[in-house]
């Protein structure tokens, strides 16, 4: 209670990050059990900075410690808004974690709603009526005791009833149905959410598709979360294709972001804020929304980033994973002849085995010497 914040609102950024940091820490030390209430900062920095939430109402349906909510006021402050430009909502069922979130965001001076009460999502909807400006959410994968039996006929799923052992699509459609006519979302899901087609997942993906609800998707590296080593994606969901930026009707974006990141450590990933800007500013780009800090026109890039009509998409059965759509990267022709080239490598791979080989003499007599022949 001695240690001096300074006052103010930097007190409350000082503290907040002081917390946020704890926060991090233990969830790296915690690992599995970690991660189940922190997504790391640099994943809900490219969630952010591609939805760009400048004013509204922002939702997460599983807000774990409340960091999409804090990267969002961080968000609007950079790009010179005030303070509470954004109406927070939240839900989360993990009663400590409930608390954690709520702590977060008061100390940080943030107004939010997260309830009455820590409450499953898809059964006590502590939001029943909310319409979203931004949904942002990273559900634990692929839960398999939801009680979709229970919700079989639930409005919420316009697009399917989804599968019972799996909640990956219930996630989806209920955020979806939370997003207002304009609204956008944005999803980290399991990689195999993408592809699947395990009781009706294919068919609501199909919908979904055709409905042109889905507006980008981001497949990222492995090894950026502390819970789990399951290859993860960002799905990029819209109510209106032809809000924020240009008409973008029948199209979607790939992007494949699994080269992107550097090593913190032997077992955890980050995106620089370089790789933040790469991911987002593409996207803002293909959208023509005047949110890139670089405004060049969007072109595709080979091996990382493409643009695909629906007609294509269905033809390679709904499957929107960035890696069958963006193609090979491009490599640069160096204009060396194969003949000269297979010339050049065959001398200089000659020269290094004729060195190998006088290494090898040159081991046997040391080692001879000593009495051990080889």
């Amino acid at each position: 209670s001695t240690i001096g914040f300074g006052s103010g609102t930097h007190a409350k950024d000082v503290l907040g990050e002081v917390y946020e940091y704890f926060l991090g820490q233990f969830a790296s030390a915690e690992g599995k059990k970690g991660g189940q209430f922190y997504t790391p900062a640099s994943v809900v920095k490219v969630l952010v900075e591609v939805l760009a939430p400048h004013k509204g109402k922002v939702y997460d349906p599983c807000c774990g410690s409340g960091g999409m909510f804090v990267q969002s006021e961080k968000f609007i402050e950079s790009h010179g808004g005030r303070f509470g430009d954004i109406s927070i909502y939240g839900q989360e069922a993990n009663p400590t974690t409930w608390r954690l979130v709520a702590m977060n965001l008061a100390i940080r001076g943030m107004d939010f709603n997260l309830g009455k009460e820590p409450a499953d999502t898809f059964h006590r909807d502590q939001h029943p009526d909310l319409k979203a400006d931004y949904v942002l959410a990273n559900p634990p994968f692929n839960i398999s005791d939801w009680g979709g039996d229970r919700l079989l006929d639930d409005k919420r799923w316009l697009y399917g009833t989804p599968n019972p052992s799996n909640a990956n699509y219930a996630w989806l459609q209920h955020i979806l149905w939370h997003l207002n006519a304009s609204g956008q979302a944005g999803v980290v899901l399991a990689n195999g959410s993408m592809s699947s087609n395990q009781n009706n997942e294919g068919v609501i993906r199909k919908a979904m598709v055709e409905a042109d609800v889905v507006e980008v998707m981001v497949a990222l590296p492995p090894q950026l979360f502390f819970n789990t080593q399951i290859p993860a994606c960002l799905w990029f969901l819209t109510k209106s294709k032809t809000a924020h930026g240009r008409d973008r009707r029948g199209e979607v974006l790939f992007v494949d972001a699994r080269k992107l990141g550097r090593m913190e450590g032997r077992v955890f990933r980050v995106f620089d804020d370089e790789d933040v800007a790469k991911i987002a500013g593409t996207v803002h780009r293909w959208r023509q929304d005047g949110e890139a800090e670089n405004q060049e026109p969007y072109a595709d890039v080979p091996g990382f980033c493409r643009a695909v009509k629906l007609a294509e998409i269905a033809e390679h059965g709904h499957v929107l994973t960035p890696g069958r759509y963006v193609g090979a990267e491009a490599v640069d022709d160096d204009d060396e002849a194969f003949n000269e080239k297979m010339e050049r490598l065959t001398a200089q791979l000659a020269e290094q085995m004729a060195k190998g080989a006088e290494l090898d003499a040159v081991i046997r007599e040391k080692l001879g010497g000593l009495g051990y022949a080889v």
